[in-house]
């Protein structure tokens, strides 16, 4: 089957084999440089999200999820902050880490499950790096900040944050790191120049390679094998060392001959291979670096991503998707060219059997010569879970099925759990389902979590056709008179975790129902609707933690509703200290007081000693007391009444040290009883007007000795009274007064003015008056504002100013003012020759 062989490259005793898994069925706009990526392992789902940079300014793009086939899986607007990374945890849920160090889970289809933040650190100092890492104790995250510290969480699902000792003369940003486990530890290793150091929870420990090249100046890039046994430095020369990850043996080192840093590395080596070998990905150009100082060079047709996985590393394009692996051994043993193994002898027999050949018999007798032939038969069943074309499976299985027909005790097991194994790979390996599976992770993962990745998708019917071909047992139950509430809840959990159109508040009201209220309590834990789990909280009298659900929810219909029911079945007391320890509940509670239940509102502020709150109570209070004033025009008999909620007000602020609402509020007090003093002697309704609003009424009516007398008992600005009183006078057409005021002293608004408020009011001659009286660059604007084309003219020739002239200018008619053209045309050309 010389074809089999046809993608195989050698790579010292080695070969490599390069497999189309898919056509992808994306259709992206965009190169996937443009994209953050993230490929889940065991051929799990794929993530993109436009890079922040990369994408038009307001433009919110879509974080889009496929099947490893490129089937869409779910799509949905990123509406939160600039995402470092994206990851997956070992149970497929997708990690959107961002720089302020928040981190946002979401599920298989977008539904976003939970939040946390790496570090308090990430809000000052932005993320600059994460690694999303699998580990024995779970998917773990580290991040490095700005400040250029590494903090590190072993396990997301119980975060402890670690941070880890600062770097000795790190500067900038290292050129790489990565992760690492050694001695039942995570570690960090980081490149600095020349220099590694390894990080772990109380030290910095320089390190060294043993035998890395001495014509290295820094190590570019680094990756560690899936299994965290074996490291990859690529340094600035160009040189890739390999060793164990514990850096205490070398395996290798390799001139690449390419001295720009890669893309990306990668180990592909099966478990318990000999020979593991790297993988480093440039643009359009990948080689394969193994043990033996030999390459094998892949030129790739657009611009891809490495997924390593534990026996693989699966290559993602635009278009493809490719697995690149190196062959098997019992793949290897049977079609390599020339081979005698038992296998290759067994699938020959098998061939010319079907020819109804006579060497079939030559090469059995052969086999059974060696006593090899169960031995043969083994490596064809093994090789047969190692091929990914079913036409090769088979031919391998009938090869296999031949071989056992001449042995009299080789165990059926193996055999048939290979066909069933495979049957089942096949069916996940389909473009619909898009989970391509070796046989190996099949074996590592176990059938359970391919079945509970299957549910977890929603592809039920395939999940329990895997079930019942491969007789998995069906679940037992939980026995509730042996196990505790908490373990029925999670068994409950286990098993429909996933099970669409199952909710947990009706089992957890059967549970209630049943007596069994800590139970119920628990079920409801895993309940997502919080509008469900609410009622039956509040039924079962569990009201703390009833307000606490409502809270999580941030459904503020649903506080309110427990917030008024507590309020009917508590005493007062009971219930203000419970809202006490609830802010948010609180919060909502005074917005009700506010509009409904005012006394009850200063009830909460007294009882919190909230004297700042107190003081603006009673401010809100007196302005509601002056809005009946003017309903019922009983101004006097309501004045009293508002004063004495000013000053309670006033003794409020003290309280709270503030000084300056208090003072405001004296001086409101103050402004009311000269309001009041000035109703009685002068019959004009002023209480509840502003200082501002005072002072032109008191203008208006010509009381102009009161208003000044407000301007100085209460510091009016000069500016701002002598607009005031011109306006005034100018309303009233009382020139005289306006006169007498103009001379009074002098004006600090200027006298243009005066001017332009009498033109304003068509009194020309009275705006004449204040003219000469104009600022010298006001006199231009001045004159023309009352017609003196002959004024305006004289001076701007005197300022010599070119604009003011050209202004004039532009006011004169000829032949009337044919000279004074002429004159102001002289001077515009003496100014702008001066």
């Amino acid at each position: 089957m010389a074809f089999v062989t046809a993608n195989w490259n050698p790579l010292g005793e080695a070969f490599y084999r390069k497999i189309e898994l898919y056509e992808m069925g994306w259709n992206l706009k965009d190169a996937l440089t443009e994209y953050l990526v993230a490929a889940a392992p065991y051929g799990g789902p794929i993530a993109l999200l436009k890079e922040h940079h990369r994408r038009s300014p307001g433009a919110r793009p879509q974080l889009e999820i496929y099947s490893s086939s490129g089937v869409p899986l779910a799509s949905f607007p990123w509406k939160s902050g600039v995402v470092k990374q994206l990851g997956w945890t070992v149970s497929d849920d997708l990690l959107c880490v961002q720089e302020d160090g928040t981190v946002l889970a979401y599920d298989l289809f977008g539904r976003f499950k939970r939040h946390f933040s790496m570090c308090n650190e990430g809000s000052q100092n932005q993320v600059l790096e994460t690694k999303i890492f699998h580990s024995p104790y779970g998917t773990g995250l580290a991040i490095l900040t700005g400040a250029l510290r590494f903090t590190l969480a072993t396990n997301i699902d119980d975060i402890k944050l670690r941070r880890l000792p600062e770097v000795p003369g790190l500067q900038e940003v290292p050129s790489c790191w990565t992760v690492l486990t050694q001695d039942r530890q995570i570690k960090v290793l980081v490149s600095s120049g020349p220099r590694l150091f390894l990080l772990d929870n109380t030290a910095c420990t320089p390190v060294t390679p043993p035998g890395l090249s001495p014509q290295a100046t820094s190590i570019v890039h680094m990756c560690v094998s899936f299994s965290y046994k074996y490291l990859a430095l690529l340094t600035d020369s160009g040189h890739l060392w390999m060793g164990t990850s514990n850096l205490k043996e070398k395996l290798s080192e390799v001139d690449t001959k390419i001295k720009t840093a890669p893309r990306q590395m990668a180990w592909c080596c099966r478990p318990k291979s000999q020979q593991p070998s790297a993988v480093v990905m440039w643009d359009r150009l990948l080689l394969v670096v193994g043990e033996c100082k030999e390459t094998i060079q892949y030129h790739l047709d657009s611009d891809s991503i490495l997924v390593p996985e534990m026996d693989v590393v699966r290559i993602i394009s635009a278009t493809h998707h490719e697995l690149l692996q190196e062959v098997p051994g019992p793949c290897e043993e049977i079609f390599k060219i020339a081979s005698m193994a038992p296998g290759a002898l067994l699938l020959e027999a098998h061939k010319e059997y079907e020819k109804e050949s006579q060497k079939a018999d030559e090469y059995l007798r052969e086999i059974k010569e060696q006593s090899l032939l169960t031995e043969a038969v083994k490596q064809c069943v093994e090789a047969a879970g190692h091929e990914h074309e079913p036409e090769t499976q088979k031919t391998l299985l009938r090869a296999a099925s031949f071989g056992k027909c001449f042995l009299s005790n080789f165990p059926p097991e193996q055999f048939v759990t290979m066909c069933r194994d495979l049957r089942v790979l096949n069916a996940v390996r389909g473009y619909t389902i898009g989970i391509p599976l070796t046989h190996t992770q099949f074996k590592h993962i176990t059938v359970q979590v391919l079945i509970d990745r299957l549910v977890y998708r929603k592809l039920y019917p395939l999940a329990i056709e895997v079930c019942r071909y491969l007789k998995t047992p069906e679940y037992q139950g939980v026995q509730q008179k042996e196990e505790s509430d908490e373990d029925i809840a999670k068994a409950v959990n286990t098993k429909l975790a996933d099970a669409a159109g199952i909710f947990y508040s009706e089992i957890a009201t059967k549970a209630y129902e049943s007596g069994r209220i800590e139970l119920a309590i628990k079920l409801l834990e895993f309940e997502p609707r919080s509008g469900e789990q609410v009622p039956l909280l509040l039924k079962m009298k569990n009201s703390p933690l009833a307000l606490s659900k409502a809270i999580e929810s941030g459904d503020t219909d649903l506080v309110y509703t427990v917030v008024m029911y507590l309020k009917n079945e508590l005493n007062r007391g009971q219930f203000f200290m419970m809202l006490r320890n609830q802010p948010m509940a609180l919060s909502l509670y005074r917005q009700f007081c506010k509009h409904q239940e005012q006394e009850t509102l200063k009830d909460l502020f007294n009882q919190d000693d909230d004297h700042e709150e107190l003081g603006n109570f009673y401010v809100r209070a007196s302005y509601k007391e002056q809005a009946r004033d003017q309903v019922i025009a009983l101004y006097l008999q309501r004045l009293e009444a508002r004063m004495s909620l000013l000053q309670n007000a006033v003794d409020e602020y003290y309280k709270a040290k503030n000084e300056f609402s208090a003072k405001s509020t004296e001086d409101e007090m103050r402004l009311l009883r000269l309001q009041r003093k000035l109703e009685e002697e002068k019959d004009e309704p002023l209480v509840g007007f502003s200082l501002h609003e005072t002072m032109i009424t008191l203008l208006s009516v010509g009381l102009h000795k009161q208003a000044e007398q407000l301007y100085k008992d209460f510091k009016v600005p000069d500016k701002r009274f002598w607009w005031l009183k011109l306006k005034a006078l100018a309303e009233k057409e009382d020139w005289e007064e306006l006169e007498r005021f103009s001379k009074s002293k002098k004006s600090p608004i200027g006298y243009l003015p005066f001017v332009e408020v009498c033109i304003k009011h068509h009194n020309k001659l009275e705006a004449k008056k204040y003219v000469s009286k104009v600022m010298p660059e006001q006199k231009v604007k001045a004159h023309l504002a009352v017609g003196d084309l002959e004024g305006a003219a004289e001076a701007s020739i005197e300022r010599r100013n070119e604009s003011e002239i050209s202004t004039v200018l532009s006011r004169c008619s000829a032949p009337s003012d044919q000279a004074l053209i002429d004159r102001l045309n002289r001077a515009r050309a003496s100014a702008v020759k001066k």
